[in-house]
């Protein structure tokens, strides 16, 4: 009569249980009110909008932010070095007097906040896309 190594029957019965548990639900998305994913040339861009503030998050992980100025018709943010100019979700990143449209800009889905008070204690907030 063969017998199985031990070692062998723990890895059966560890797969077993693994098999066995309940694989975590992905909370509920929700659009985020103030940030907006982008591409620029291929890349994903990250925009949000605060109180007379833009800030981008550029692919590389660079944090720009941009200040508002005033203007008649849409949007306009800049630092002295960039703008972002738009309206909606039609953006426009100026550099260097070279203007490159934001493409496909969209409300960046969050987890939606839960509606029990008791649930909400117990969840950690989302990180911040941009950092606050």
């Amino acid at each position: 009569m063969r017998r199985t190594p031990a070692s062998a029957l723990i890895a059966v019965m560890a797969a077993a249980m693994t098999a066995c548990a309940p694989t975590p639900e992905k909370p509920e998305e929700v659009p985020s009110p103030d940030t907006y994913e982008c591409t620029l040339e291929g890349e994903r861009w990250l925009v949000r909008f605060t109180d007379q503030e833009a800030r981008l998050l550029t692919p590389q992980g660079e944090r720009i932010n941009l200040y508002q100025i005033n203007t008649n018709s849409g949007v306009r943010f800049t630092n002295g070095l960039i703008e972002l100019r738009g309206r909606g979700t039609d953006l426009t990143i100026i550099r260097n007097n070279f203007e490159r449209a934001l493409v496909g800009c969209k409300p960046l889905m969050i987890p939606k906040e839960p509606s029990n008070p008791m649930q909400r204690m117990l969840t950690p907030p989302p990180p911040a896309p941009l950092g606050k």
